[in-house]
């Protein structure tokens, strides 16, 4: 029986996520930070939701750090199909996402760019709030923008010209006021998870129980095998030498 929180990281991974006001882009820099939070993760569950025109659970939550961290690093912006940024209806996976033992120190932190959200993200936040859900949000990007690399050239709209993707914090900051949370800029050293943690650390801790099963795959036969088929050699080898040390005496 463990104590901690249940928190569910929903990363924006739609082709806007490819800018690279961060080195070396928006998207490899929030996997960087989720990865760093995971590391300091005890007793806390962590679940993985990506996004863009729609939405899916890439990790149900867990406190198999290992796997979050393997996980983690096959997102890309190909995991979803779909182009969009639908804030809203990664909300709502989320929400659908936490396990039937948590109620009180559940969290959302959505980490995105808030540029071109198809939905209501704001009620669904709202929404997240009055189950008990507090909603954070980060923002990834600059206000000016940047253009979006892809396949070696700039991404271009039908007109030929090019696309430039600006962070949109008034939708973000909207979503984590509805969500009883709090928006935080992304920085380039200070990505902005380690403040949301410490917010998050100060609400009650959920009881969580969990069995954990161990299953061994004994593997000794095969090395035993080496080890008498070497056995048997050497006696053969060694029955030889006597028998031809005796013949020349």
């Amino acid at each position: 029986e463990t104590k901690g929180a249940e928190i569910m990281i929903v990363l924006d991974v739609s082709n806007s996520m490819l800018a690279e006001d961060y080195s070396p882009n928006r998207l490899e820099r929030a996997k960087l930070a989720i990865s760093r939070l995971v590391d300091k993760l005890r007793d806390d569950r962590i679940g993985l939701i990506v996004f863009a025109g729609n939405s899916f659970v890439q990790l149900p939550i867990t406190t198999d750090y290992v796997s979050a961290k393997m996980f983690l690093n096959t997102i890309t912006t190909e995991s979803v199909p779909i182009q969009g940024t639908a804030i809203g209806d990664a909300v709502n996976t989320a929400l659908r996402s936490f396990s039937a033992q948590s109620e009180k120190s559940r969290a959302i932190i959505v980490i995105t760019d808030g540029e071109n959200h198809e939905d209501d993200p704001v009620a669904a936040a709202a929404q997240a709030a009055e189950m008990g859900v507090r909603v954070f949000t980060i923002g990834v990007g600059s206000p000016e923008g940047k253009p979006i690399p892809m396949n070696g050239e700039l991404l271009k709209d039908r007109d030929g010209n090019i696309v430039v993707t600006r962070l949109d914090e008034t939708v973000l900051q909207d979503v984590a006021k509805a969500g009883d949370g709090v928006y935080v800029r992304a920085g380039n050293s200070e990505f902005g998870l380690n403040p949301i943690i410490d917010d998050i650390r100060r609400m009650e801790d959920e009881k969580y129980s969990s069995i954990v099963f161990e299953e061994f795959d004994e593997q000794f036969m095969y090395f035993m095998g080496i080890a008498l088929f070497f056995f048997v050699l050497e006696m053969l080898i060694g029955d030889r030498k006597s028998k031809r040390h005796l013949f020349k005496r």
